[in-house]
């Protein structure tokens, strides 16, 4: 063991101390005028004679006049619930209050308002929400920006899902018209059932065909034959995601894989469905869809639950398999005109989606990663060389070549998320900060979908309110943090020792440094 490692692992053994953050720099601060819309798509919509009954966003009021609550969230470190609203009526979400409210631990959202005033607000299928076995969705997963000013979406992961049912609510049922969209991202997506946002089960179970009528957006092949590389925009009518009109793979499908996307699905009840994708930021609808109803899934029996991200037949005794990002969305009564898909389309265009932080994480770039800990800030996260273990070490201008390299990372885009990113060494080409176990390691790329989640890292405004923190993609309570020298994923506050509370902020805060090597 070289000099350098025992010193490495005798630091293990001390226990890191102090608060202070370091820096503070290329963080989206919001600080431009909000601007109310003068009309959003519930306006848009109820003028073209199929009004809202549920209207759901964590971005920004979809009824020009609507400055009520958008969604809340709910401390982990103390249970606490907050509501956050819009910074004026028709306008975008009020992001500080919750930075403010959810500062130095972890916030969760635990429900998603309706803004028709119609009461299917959407909670968590969890405990303490609607009950059952899933849980709230981490509430500063995906920050951004609509019309310049800072937003988050509800950034659902497997094992998050959110439903609402009033019988009083106005949700179509048995064979009525009804219309939806929401505007999702193509770059957070994956195969498993069933990232969905629409009509679903008042009971939770799979009630055959015609009992669900929701938008699906994801890679999921249903029913086999796909000619093309998703994400897709596709129709769950339960038992089944249709690309088209039938269990046959539709040619007309086009994959939407822009960074915001607007998807749509009509459904007449009896006879006729379409479905309609776009690019949330710029340009016109693409019809993938406008036909028949698949024979056997008519006429329609829908039930007027809502569900989101996940099927009709979860999640009270099972977990929701699916992965996605929902901004925003609504379901309306009747069957919306092409005039009024496209009034809405162009409306979600103008509010400005864009991605919320700017960071120096850009996809072949070299970084190093500096603790910005009291105790510890000349020292950098990197490997050691003993062991695949990942540690936080000194380097400085006198270093050896091996060490600075071993301090330096190379960005990738992220390898299960490409909105996120990856560390690829820069002494050991092919070799990716992963974390198992809890604990950090650098190990060669396996080439599996566990490997490319445990080493997808997703970054934002540090915890600390310096610096970056570094989310673990498959484990979004959990960031990246040193303690007692050594690299974890951790949550603030837990069972493991690693997740201490204490200075947790600063542990999981990182200045990204000009590299070493």
């Amino acid at each position: 063991m070289t000099m350098r490692s025992w010193l490495c692992r005798a630091r293990r053994a001390l226990t890191a101390v102090g608060t202070t953050a370091v820096l503070a720099a290329g963080l989206l601060t919001g600080t431009g005028t909000a601007q109310a819309a003068a009309e959003g798509p519930c306006d848009i919509y109820a003028g073209g004679g199929t009004p809202c009954v549920a209207a759901h966003s964590t971005t920004r009021a979809l009824f020009a006049t609507y400055g009520g609550p958008l969604y809340q969230v709910q401390r982990v470190s103390d249970g606490t619930l907050q509501d956050v609203g819009v910074l004026s009526a028709g306008g975008v979400a009020d992001a500080a209050a919750q930075d403010s409210f959810c500062a130095a631990t972890t916030c969760t959202i635990t429900r998603v308002y309706d803004q028709t005033g119609g009461g299917n607000t959407l909670v968590y299928q969890g405990l303490g929400g609607t009950g059952g076995a899933d849980t709230a969705a981490v509430a500063n997963a995906e920050p951004l920006s609509v019309g310049g000013r800072k937003a988050y979406a509800l950034h659902i992961n497997p094992g998050n899902s959110y439903f609402a049912h009033n019988s009083a609510g106005g949700v179509p049922t048995g064979s009525l018209p009804e219309g939806e969209y929401m505007v999702t991202s193509g770059t957070h997506v994956n195969q498993g059932c069933c990232f969905d946002y629409g009509n679903t089960e008042i009971d939770h179970k799979a009630d055959g065909n015609g009992a669900m009528d929701a938008i699906n957006f994801s890679t999921e092949c249903w029913f086999g034959g796909c000619s093309v590389t998703g994400p897709w925009v596709q129709a769950d009518l339960e038992n089944g995601l249709f690309s088209g009109g039938s269990k046959t793979w539709n040619p007309h499908q086009v994959p939407q894989t822009s960074r915001f996307v607007t998807a749509m699905l009509k459904n007449n009840g009896t006879s006729q469905m379409a479905l309609k994708g776009a690019d949330a930021q710029s340009g016109s609808l693409t019809e993938l869809y406008s036909g028949s109803l698949p024979g056997g899934w008519s006429p329609m029996h829908k039930q007027g639950a809502v569900i989101l991200g996940s099927g009709g037949d979860c999640c009270q005794t099972n977990r929701n398999a699916s992965a996605g990002t929902f901004y925003e969305g609504a379901m309306v009564r009747g069957y919306p005109s092409d005039a009024t898909d496209a009034a809405v389309q162009a409306d979600i265009a103008a509010a400005g989606y864009r991605t919320g932080v700017t960071t120096p994480f850009t996809p072949g770039a070299k970084v190093s990663l500096r603790a910005t800990t009291s105790c510890c800030t000349n020292d950098y996260l990197q490997h050691d060389t003993s062991d695949d273990r990942v540690v936080i070490a000194p380097v400085t201008s006198g270093s050896s070549a091996t060490d600075k390299g071993n301090a330096t990372w190379i960005v990738r885009a992220g390898l299960a998320d490409s909105g996120c990113v990856s560390f690829e060494s820069a002494n050991s080409p092919g070799s990716y900060l992963r974390h198992y176990a809890f604990q950090l390691h650098l190990q060669s790329n396996a080439g599996t979908s566990q490997f490319a989640a445990d080493a997808t890292f997703c970054a934002q405004p540090g915890n600390s309110g310096t610096g970056y923190s570094l989310r673990s993609s498959n484990s979004p309570e959990r960031y990246v943090r040193h303690y007692r020298f050594a690299g974890y994923i951790a949550t603030n506050g837990g069972a493991n020792a690693w997740d201490n509370p204490s200075s947790w902020a600063q542990d999981t805060s990182w200045l990204a440094a000009v590299p070493w090597s």
